[in-house]
């Protein structure tokens, strides 16, 4: 977790960095204190999540509604 203190990390690292705190923790050996700064520091990466995939389902539905489909269509092998 080598990361600036206030800058928001992409998706795939607050999901490794959060996947990494739940590993510390699980393993029981964090003090009190450290165990609290690693829960609000998972909970912080958990809203950075969220928000990116808010961002990416509202990008999804832009695109979709630009081209006047209301529904996400799965490829199939025919299509190829």
């Amino acid at each position: 977790m080598t990361r600036k203190k206030g800058t928001t990390p992409g998706f795939e690292q607050a999901l490794q960095e959060l996947e990494q705190l739940v590993e510390k923790m699980e393993q029981g050996e964090l003090s009190l204190e450290d165990s609290l700064q690693h829960f609000e520091q998972g909970i912080q990466l958990s809203r950075a999540c969220q928000q990116a995939l808010q961002e990416a389902e509202q990008k999804v539905e832009i695109l979709m509604r630009k081209n006047n489909q209301e529904e996400i269509v799965p490829f199939s092998n025919e299509d190829a």
